[in-house]
């Protein structure tokens, strides 16, 4: 009897589980040893405590790049060349390393720039050309100067929109407040609720990334509906997490898409773009 014939006539006997043991062992621990060794890297070269940053493989990439696409109604060439665009972008690159070198929080924070799923939301505002886009939970600014460049290079196509930034944190936002990325964005400090019903421009785009409690989520969905314009997507990026998006798609009838990230050399699993239009 050869080797194969063997192992699965073992497969067929109550030695089976004993005999596969080995095996199986042996790829959690491979598993196990990449995520401790990634872990342990992460923890003696970054400052992050939250909100963490890191790229995403090729593979993710290429996915989000699909999500855009088929979101936005763009090609997906076009929707790989604004990818390129952000990650490309060098003044807004050395704006952040140098902003946040010189902060008062830069003992939490990593110089080095990556953008994560956060390129997908540049690309989605290059593709739909939003006049107002509406984003809650601001933190230190990256994702606005993200959002703030996108629309600074609508402007520069002639179609030019501004982005609302709501956070409740005062000191929130310190990346978003040079020039030309300050430009566009209106930062409003207070409750967000409060922040989105007293809004007096139609919301072509909105971004949820505030507290990320279900009902709260819920809430702002449910506050910025009567304040959309027509055709108005609405992301999430608390999909991970929750489904509170998808059934506010579903009882509104709009569709909705969800993409998760994967994160490159990371221990973190990711986050994700929900969005319904």
């Amino acid at each position: 009897m050869d080797g194969t014939n063997f192992r699965r006539a073992i497969a067929r006997t109550r030695l089976a589980p004993v005999a596969a043991f080995p095996k199986r062992f042996m790829r959690v621990a491979r598993h196990d040893a990449r995520v401790i060794s990634v872990s342990a890297k992460w923890l003696l070269t970054s400052r992050e405590h939250h909100n963490y940053t890191y790229d995403l493989t090729k593979l993710s990439r290429e996915h989000l790049a699909w999500f855009v696409s088929v979101t936005c109604d763009v090609p997906v060439k076009q929707v790989r060349a604004y990818l390129t665009e952000i990650e490309q972008d060098e003044p807004l690159r050395r704006h952040i390393e140098q902003a946040t070198a010189a902060s008062d929080r830069r003992g939490l924070a990593d110089r080095r720039v990556r953008y994560a799923r956060r390129i997908g939301w540049y690309a989605i505002v290059r593709a739909i050309r939003p006049k107002h886009v509406v984003e809650t939970g601001v933190d230190k600014g990256l994702g606005t100067c993200v959002l703030a460049s996108a629309l600074l290079r609508n402007a520069a196509d002639g179609e030019p929109g501004r982005v609302t930034s709501l956070d409740i944190n005062p000191e929130a936002g310190y990346l978003a407040k040079a020039e030309p990325w300050a430009s566009v964005v209106d930062l409003v400090i207070g409750d967000s609720l409060a922040s989105i019903k007293a809004l007096d421009r139609p919301v072509d785009l909105f971004l949820h990334d505030s507290n990320h409690s279900t009902g709260h989520e819920r809430r702002e969905f449910q506050a910025v509906s009567p304040k959309l314009a027509a055709g108005a997507r609405l992301l999430t990026d608390n999909v991970t997490v929750t489904n509170v998006l998808a059934e506010h798609a579903e009882k509104t009838g709009r569709r909705f898409l969800a993409y998760r990230e994967t994160p490159a050399q990371h221990w973190y699993p990711g986050d994700g773009i929900g969005i319904a239009w």
